[in-house]
């Protein structure tokens, strides 16, 4: 298969427009489409702190409805999720950015795009496992033994990295960097943790590269395992890209 898989969006879509143009995707039909039938992958973080969550899902959900993305959420997408379907949540950490731009569409957008964003995240794996079991899909990563897994514990390091429980000075929370000791043949794409540039470490590539922290969007293409990066519109902010410990 022949896939772009996108790095954190947070709500950049200016920059997901820009990238994908750079990619050789067409926007003449209003969804990214590339003449070579390549498609596009995300590894979740679609939504908050940027400016344009709601035109990220709608593109999203689209292109994922035509058969045209694969999708995996990540923590972000989890907790808008539990929010549209009732449950309580903080709105806090860029939820109300997105919550923002949700209470501003009128009442028919915001059913639609509720609906949209609801049938994507139920509908999409926790991770995407593709071309014949060679490339994984995982919001923060994923353990080599744990693939083909769904349990409680792969949820959360799939969703947060592979977290101690305890935090930094700045309230961060600490991550093993699981990249270094990880084997395995299949390659794994992820995202979750900025990095100022992309990351490759035992066939692992981290592709956060902070688009809404002022870094850049950028793109894994496999199966020839090139990056492609557009630089930000945002403000840069220099503590938010976090080293693994």
């Amino acid at each position: 298969m022949k896939i772009d898989i996108i790095g954190d969006i947070h709500g950049c879509f200016t920059e997901l427009k820009e990238l994908t143009n750079k990619l050789g995707y067409s926007w003449e039909s209003g969804l990214p489409v590339h003449p070579h039938n390549r498609v596009l992958g995300f590894v979740g973080d679609l939504t908050d702190r940027g400016p344009d969550s709601v035109r990220v899902i709608e593109t999203v959900y689209g292109l994922w409805e035509k058969k045209l993305a694969y999708y995996s959420p990540g923590n972000h997408c989890n907790k808008l999720y539990r929010m549209l379907i009732g449950n309580k949540v903080k709105i806090n950490n860029g939820l109300e950015t997105t919550v923002d731009e949700l209470n501003a569409l009128d009442n028919r957008h915001y059913k639609r795009v509720k609906k949209q964003f609801i049938t994507l995240y139920e509908q999409s794996p926790l991770y995407q496992i593709l071309d014949d079991s060679n490339l994984i899909i995982a919001h923060a990563g994923i353990r080599e033994k744990d693939i083909g897994k769904y349990t409680s514990k792969v949820k959360t390091f799939v969703l947060y990295g592979d977290i101690t429980g305890a935090a930094d000075i700045d309230g961060f929370p600490i991550r093993r960097d699981w990249a270094k000791h990880y084997h395995g043949e299949p390659w794994i794409v992820y995202g979750h943790t900025p990095t100022r540039d992309v990351r490759i470490v035992n066939r692992t590539a981290n592709i956060d590269t902070g688009a809404v922290f002022g870094g850049s969007l950028t793109a894994f293409r496999y199966p020839e395992k090139q990056t492609v990066s557009v630089p930000s519109s945002m403000p840069f902010i220099a503590e938010k890209f976090r080293p693994i410990e």
